[in-house]
């Protein structure tokens, strides 16, 4: 699941494939098309989100049209699982700023960065060729709760700076606002894997609940503003439990469409901290599938 983003194994929609980028020319009229068409669809999202109209529809993007599909499975099991969250899931904001960059490149995510060994795997091709990334380039978002990791994660800001941005002591969510982040402390060889947001977690249980405050990043945001639709756009998550609360939400947001592969290790349901479910996932997995999200299998063997 986690070769190079090929022929086999990228999803047949996607205009973007990775391992044709160096055989089709980035700037032809139909992507210059196709991008007026998203920033059109996106500019209208904001507008509707700023008179208060509630967001019941899901864009596609995908195909560069404003066609839209219909989520309300994934609204209501959104509204549900919210109502004990430290804040509310914001699809889109009009204060949040479009990025403005015109050169695509792939965009790595990393949700649970830890102290950046899988940013390390993304630069060692363990998702895909560097090479290959649209112009060549690359930037990497590392989002990290665990304090333990502030250092390691400075470091790689300072040798590769502009390309590497850091959220240290910030925990990945669905809006933004602050939290109690339980801190596992006894998995010293598997760096500390369980450390998460909910005080379920037997390592965080194991680990006495010691616990401190952190920042909440909202994901949509995120998207919204550091990624352009001809990027290649890869989403790491592994969160312990946070999976739950954020794909629900994240299935209803605009931003969803500018993912082009998304790595979910899955945790116990129980770890959610706003009562989400298996179900809710599934229903958000298919919807962000529905909405060109490659999603393989898989599991993250420590990283």
């Amino acid at each position: 699941a986690q070769g190079a983003p090929t022929q086999a194994n990228a999803a047949p929609i996607r205009r973007r494939k990775f391992a044709r980028l160096r055989r089709a020319p980035l700037w032809t009229q139909a992507m210059a098309r196709r991008r007026v068409a998203v920033r059109r669809v996106l500019a209208a999202v904001v507008l509707i989100a700023s008179r208060g109209v509630a967001l019941s529809v899901t864009p596609s993007l995908r195909n560069g049209n404003a066609s839209t599909a219909t989520s309300l499975s994934a609204a209501s099991a959104t509204r549900q699982s919210a109502r004990n969250a430290p804040c509310q899931c914001e699809v889109s904001n009009p204060a949040w700023q479009a990025c403005q960059r015109t050169q695509p490149r792939c965009v790595f995510i990393d949700l649970g960065a830890a102290d950046g060994n899988s940013f390390n795997h993304f630069l060692a091709n363990g998702f895909g060729p560097v090479n290959n990334c649209p112009s060549g380039t690359w930037e990497a978002h590392l989002v990290e709760a665990n304090p333990r990791f502030d250092p390691p994660l400075k470091q790689l800001e300072t040798k590769y700076p502009g390309q590497v941005k850091a959220s240290k002591s910030t925990a990945a969510f669905f809006c933004e606002g602050s939290t109690t982040f339980y801190l596992d402390t006894q998995n010293h060889q598997h760096n500390y894997w369980g450390s998460s947001l909910s005080s379920n977690h037997p390592d965080a249980q194991k680990s006495g609940l010691q616990n401190v405050q952190v920042h909440l990043m909202n994901l949509n945001r995120l998207l919204f503003e550091s990624t352009i639709p001809s990027d290649w756009v890869m989403v790491k998550v592994d969160i312990e439990g946070a999976e739950y609360d954020i794909l629900p939400c994240l299935a209803q947001s605009p931003s969803a469409s500018l993912i082009d592969r998304m790595y979910v290790e899955e945790h116990q349901p129980s770890w959610s901290i706003t009562g989400g479910t298996k179900e809710a996932l599934e229903v958000a997995k298919k919807t962000l599938r529905a909405r060109g999200v490659d999603i393989p299998a898989y599991f993250s063997q420590t990283l």
